[in-house]
């Protein structure tokens, strides 16, 4: 049973490389939940933005390790964390259909 559209899209990503391929491909790139699969995510950005996939192309992406120095009570601490891994869906629009990703809308 899919999840509600909304669990499984977390975000686009604006980047310019991919505002280069939505429009000469008609690709678009989502920060997504990474326990998700690509049925899931084509079926989630159909109902989201009511548009027809054509192709669903997935990542995931090792989360960056971080340095980290700061002061505290008169010492220098220096620490290290890691940020979460996190899953990459890139999305092929079937021809003749666009996401607006500034308003939310798509279009036919």
């Amino acid at each position: 049973m899919m999840a509600n559209y909304n669990s499984i899209i977390i975000r686009p990503l604006f980047t310019e490389k991919m505002s280069q391929l939505e429009e000469i491909e008609r690709k678009y790139a989502f920060h997504v939940k990474s326990s998700t699969n690509k049925i899931d995510i084509k079926s989630a950005i159909e109902q989201r933005f009511d548009v027809k996939v054509k192709k669903v192309a997935t990542m995931n992406r090792q989360g960056k390790l971080k340095d980290m120095t700061m002061k505290s009570g008169g010492r220098t601490i220096r620490t290290r964390g890691k940020r979460s891994d996190w899953k990459k869906a890139i999305i092929t629009l079937k021809e003749g259909y666009t996401i607006d990703l500034i308003r939310g809308e798509s279009g036919v």
